[in-house]
């Protein structure tokens, strides 16, 4: 297969472009510098203004692109985390209007974020209702622009990412304060952390494209949510360090402003999809998991 993606010399990107490669499929990775990458046999660097007829037949599109949320959340920064989102999905939405084949899916990264905070509801893609803050805001957009895909008759999936555990992303932030002897509780603890391991990312990105009969929103995330006191134990844990220090919220916000909502807060979600589909979780276990990208 002949597969499109943009944001892959990301993070997830990144990892979903080998394992893709692995499996004999030629990925062309839209970006804004192809001329700063190099191909390969099975893979090709593009730029967003590349002559679409010269494309051959491409069979899947995968949309990760998006700046990072880690940051200050100043208003520019908040307008470059929505903008990038809106602006790539509607020029990748533009690039396959262009195609005379259209690709048999459409994938989107997309967020848990959609269904808002709460610490006692449980989330599952049956919930419609999204929720009222600034990141559920952006992502009913990012989806809304994503939707598009559905009038081309393109089987569309948004795929809602929830705390993806590897080398990068948000574990390194998490593991810090730990590592500086000084790990414990955010807030009260209460929170939930719906976390995922990056290998059922990609393995699950990799069902969504191949399961024809999987459309709409797919959580991706572990079955078994952790709380954020129980979270940072474990995580102690593997690091073998101690869990002792409580850090208030208002001094979290305090720090790191509004950003503080990804840490302060959380949300209990349930991958649903995955589950009704019989995908088997290669980390469905929190320690497993941590411990694995210990080892990665």
């Amino acid at each position: 297969m002949n597969i499109l993606i943009t944001g892959g010399t990301g993070f997830v990107g990144s990892h979903l472009t080998k394992a893709l490669n692995e499996k004999d499929h030629h990925v062309y990775i839209l970006t804004r510098s192809p001329e700063k990458h190099t191909n390969s046999e099975k893979t090709s660097f593009i730029g967003y203004d590349y002559q679409v007829e010269k494309l051959p037949t491409i069979h899947g599109v995968i949309n990760l692109a998006g700046d990072s949320l880690f940051g200050y959340w100043s208003k520019k920064k908040k307008d470059a985390i929505i903008t990038s989102r809106i602006e790539t999905t509607q020029k990748v939405i533009d690039i396959m209007k262009q195609m005379d084949k259209k690709p048999d899916v459409f994938i989107t990264g997309s967020a848990i974020g959609y269904y808002g905070t709460s610490e006692d509801s449980i989330f599952t893609e049956s919930t419609t209702e999204p929720g009222d803050d600034f990141l559920a805001k952006v992502v009913v957009d990012w989806e809304k622009t994503a939707k598009q895909a559905e009038q081309l008759d393109i089987r569309t999936v948004y795929t809602r990412f929830g705390v993806i555990l590897g080398k990068e992303g948000a574990l390194p932030y998490m593991k810090l304060p730990i590592k500086m002897f000084a790990g414990g509780k955010i807030g009260n603890g209460e929170q939930w952390v719906s976390w995922v391991h990056i290998e059922d990312v990609i393995q699950l990105i990799q069902f969504c494209l191949f399961n024809a009969h999987i459309s709409g929103a797919v959580n991706i995330t572990s079955p078994y949510p952790k709380r954020n006191n129980d979270f940072t134990k474990v995580l102690a844990k593997v690091l073998k360090r101690p869990y002792w220090v409580s850090t208030p919220s208002p001094i979290i916000r305090t720090v790191i402003g509004e950003m503080s909502h990804l840490i302060t807060k959380g949300q209990f979600v349930l991958p649903q999809q995955a589950k009704d589909n019989n995908y088997q979780f290669s980390y469905p276990y929190l320690e497993e998991a941590l411990r694995e990208t210990e080892r990665e």
